[in-house]
């Protein structure tokens, strides 16, 4: 990091200590109305910030281009003695088969679990003789694979080969294979009594339809019927470095490491292989409610849905703005009304996703059944207030000064440096992206938050999801529309 990227980063962290105080209201009665925008809370102790001292410019990595297609990110940062590797690859989530789900996950899971060279406890024992971390993983919906590693520069080579060698060259051992399904059997038996994950699963199902990112977990059929040439059958499809991007960031050389990256990857072959088609996501239909019946609850899980954007669009600062002002902390709408002032749940809270295809915008909330029909009404509430209401220039500021503070203070992590600098190469953003995006959170203004709430949360097509005790809160749920019953498994109920 630069002497004025360190100024910066104690400047913005002096400004935002003082950017969440807040007077902690009495609460309201259950069940009280709003007729006007919420006053009991009041935002205290703002502090100016110079916009000049907001500007950011990150060190540009240098690029390269192996022979064989695979893309190589590398950043010099010689402050501490550490290194990190991250390794994206597509198609992640978005080529499971079918009859599969889950498939791309079991790989990148797998990958650690031993190659022709080691073993699964033979890996363990050389990252943990390095003091080091290796990981691999999908996320659910998530559009690629991502293998990472840490340690001390001095073991940067030996790292290096590790990495190599479980990304090119995993076994999936049919002992180890076994082991796992069972750790995922029992997860998901654990999943499917969370009713945050009931919630998510049947959100995503409801936006997406057929589309690949309607399934966020594996289901117990196919944790039973996944086998090593599955695992292997995907892997050689899509690991290949036509797929695939390396980012290294830390004390190196970039020639020396760029050698030994040439050395452990260079031999690697395939070219570029998206995946199947996706297709287009299909159109919302109109606003439902269901309703996931968990019997005996004694509270009721609230996630309220929509379409949001690519990650390449140029809205995207505006909506990262408008969920900000709405619920995206502590010190937002959602927060302040569900919980400081009405006292309903400990936290309300929304956010987005982004990808190359439109991820979903959320708000989410955990309530007691009593106050179900209530919590639903200042959640409407707060939709449209901020639809039809112009955000007030001080709450907008605070807004944009918290986002544009917690990147920068991000900028202190080599891991998180890297991580923009792959988003920028994974989705072809432009080179001074993040040069220009303090620039791009400070210019938007509260016209531009209100487009971006009337364009990304479509109150006639807003998908809501509850889980709770129908018996006791469908009642309070079918004055804001159609209730559909089903059971944890999706089955239709009350027919």
């Amino acid at each position: 990091m630069n002497t004025k990227n360190n100024r910066l980063i104690c400047a913005i962290l002096i400004g935002a200590m003082t950017l969440s105080a807040f007077a902690v209201p009495v609460r309201a009665q259950e069940g009280e109305r709003h007729s006007e925008s919420p006053k009991a809370v009041q935002r205290l102790g703002r502090a100016p910030v110079n916009q000049d001292i907001l500007r950011v410019h990150l060190d540009r990595p240098s690029a390269h281009k192996l022979p064989n297609g695979l893309t190589v990110l590398i950043l010099e940062r010689h402050e501490l003695p550490t290194v990190n590797f991250s390794l994206w690859v597509r198609p992640g989530a978005l080529a499971d088969p079918k009859n599969l789900p889950g498939l791309g996950g079991f790989v990148a899971d797998m990958l650690r679990e031993g190659t022709p060279s080691r073993t699964s406890a033979q890996l363990s024992q050389e990252i943990d003789g390095l003091g080091a971390s290796l990981s691999a993983g999908v996320q659910a919906q998530s559009s690629r694979a991502v293998v990472s590693a840490a340690g001390l520069s001095n073991s940067t080579e030996h790292l290096l080969e590790l990495m190599s060698d479980i990304s090119l060259h995993p076994s999936f051992p049919n002992d180890q294979l076994a082991k796992y399904k069972q750790r995922e059997a029992a997860q998901l038996q654990q999943d499917r009594a969370d009713p945050s994950f009931l919630a998510d699963e049947r959100l995503a199902r409801v936006i997406y339809g057929d589309f690949p990112a309607a399934v966020v977990s594996p289901t117990s059929e196919s944790v039973a019927a996944v086998t090593s040439a599955d695992l292997k059958k995907y892997h050689d499809a899509y690991y290949v470095p036509g797929n695939a991007i390396l980012g290294i960031v830390g004390d190196v050389q970039s020639d020396q490491i760029l050698t030994l990256v040439e050395k452990y990857f260079g031999n690697w072959q395939g070219a570029a292989n998206p995946g199947p088609a996706l297709g287009k996501v299909p159109a919302l239909g109109t606003s439902a409610i269901y309703l996931v019946n968990r019997p005996g609850s004694v509270q009721t899980n609230l996630l309220l849905g929509d379409y949001s954007l690519l990650r390449t669009n140029p809205e995207f600062p505006a909506l990262t703005v408008m969920n900000r002002v709405l619920g995206g902390a502590a010190s937002s709408r959602l927060f302040l009304n569900l919980r400081e002032e009405k006292g309903y749940t400990y936290g309300a809270y929304s956010y987005f996703t982004s990808d190359i295809y439109p991820g979903e915008w959320q708000a989410e909330t955990e309530v007691r059944n009593a106050v179900t029909g209530g919590s639903m009404h200042e959640l409407m509430f707060e939709l449209k207030r901020i639809q039809t209401d112009s955000v007030p220039a001080t709450e907008l500021g605070e807004a944009e000064r918290s986002i544009i503070a917690r990147f920068a203070l991000s900028l202190e992590s080599p891991q998180e440096v890297l991580n923009d600098w792959l988003t920028v190469r994974y989705f072809d953003l432009s080179d001074d992206y993040w040069d220009t995006y303090t620039d791009s959170i400070g210019k938007v203004d509260a016209a531009a938050v209100q487009q971006a709430a009337k364009k990304y949360i479509d109150i006639p097509h807003l998908q809501i999801v509850a889980v709770g005790d129908a018996n006791e809160v469908k009642s309070a749920l079918d004055e804001y529309g159609k209730v559909v019953v089903t059971d944890a498994n999706g089955k239709p109920e009350g027919k």
